[in-house]
């Protein structure tokens, strides 16, 4: 049903995404379908640029492909059905990017717990389930006991 799946990764919080990550190869084998993998590395605020070296964003780039290479690996799929991007600026908005750039048919996304923070403003899953064109399925994380 769904051949073509994003799966957006926190590379600071992989643990978060093994949900949606097993969600999405367990779709993705079913329909013969890819998966790719995106992290979104935020913008360095132009007040801190003076007090970073100047090949910063580089290197977190660099980083953050690498690791996000490593977990493509670890899914055992395929080189040929799975791929990486790092994307940089507002995550949800990014997200969105990527998904129609590559004309997803889902997007497969974990969130943390609601609390008062994201209930407020808002979580960047809950901006991508609001504007995706394509469909979204959210993994929550199971209840600490």
């Amino acid at each position: 049903m769904y051949k073509r799946i994003l799966v957006p990764i926190d590379l600071a919080d992989v643990e978060l995404a093994k949900p949606a990550i097993a969600s999405a190869l367990m779709m993705a084998k079913e329909a013969d379908g890819v998966v790719r993998l995106v992290n979104v590395l935020p913008t360095t605020p132009v007040m801190l640029a003076e007090y970073v070296p100047a090949d910063f964003e580089a290197q977190q780039r660099s980083a953050a492909e690498e690791a996000i290479a490593i977990v493509a690996m670890e899914t055992g799929l395929p080189a040929e059905r799975i791929s990486t991007v790092v994307r940089q600026g507002h995550v949800d908005r990014e997200i969105l990017d990527e998904a129609a750039a590559m004309h997803a048919d889902l997007i497969v996304m974990s969130s943390h717990r609601t609390g008062m923070r994201t209930y407020f403003l808002g979580s960047n899953a809950g901006h991508v389930v609001r504007y995706a064109a394509c469909s979204v399925l959210v993994v929550r994380q199971p209840p600490q006991k």
